[in-house]
């Protein structure tokens, strides 16, 4: 398995379609960077929000979540509260190739301000707008800024005689082509 770098992620996207819209270069200018960089793809949050509220004094459960815990909002700027997370989605939609495992991580400008950005690996063959996890992890209020970098994509690549037996293409999993903010599914 090896990392690949900015002329394979060039290629794929614009050969293979596997990121839409594409940013062909590092776009820096009065902006948290987005675009391709020398081994990733920092990819874009877009202007649709889903912030955790408490108002309701619910119970998180993954197994039965409650969407009331969330109140809708869009915008340029999203203000995150304290001790708190935003859900939001990628600008981009992601085609991953089946040979190919992406992880994810949050960018330094944001982390080094307590804001965290949590993405599970896209496995391959998945595809869609990415579920992005914004967590202020400080006692102030955080300022998302949409439209901007809010995470790296890495992209691994199979050796050719290691490729996965079964894809997530294949269980057609749960997350398959979501476009929104996608909340928890069982």
């Amino acid at each position: 398995m090896s990392i690949k770098s900015d002329r394979w992620i060039t290629r794929m996207a614009k050969d293979q379609g596997m990121i839409e819209p594409f940013a062909e270069k590092q776009m820096r200018e009065s902006a948290i960077s987005y675009g391709v960089s020398s081994y990733g793809y920092d990819m874009r949050v877009a202007h649709e929000y889903r912030i955790f509220t408490n108002t309701l004094s619910a119970i998180v459960d993954p197994k039965s979540f409650d969407d009331k815990s969330f109140v809708e909002y869009e915008g340029d700027v999203c203000i995150v509260p304290p001790n708190s997370f935003v859900l939001a989605r990628s600008v981009e939609y992601f085609r991953i190739p089946r040979n190919v495992l992406t992880i994810c991580v949050g960018k330094s400008t944001y982390a080094r301000c307590g804001i965290i950005t949590n993405v599970t690996p896209l496995e391959p063959e998945w595809e869609g707008c990415v579920t992005l996890e914004i967590s202020n992890t400080t006692p102030l209020p955080a300022k998302i800024y949409s439209n901007e970098g809010i995470a790296q994509v890495l992209f691994f690549e199979a050796d050719e005689d290691d490729v996965c037996q079964v894809s997530y293409g294949d269980k057609a999993g749960k997350y398959q082509g979501q476009v929104g903010v996608t909340l928890p599914r069982l």
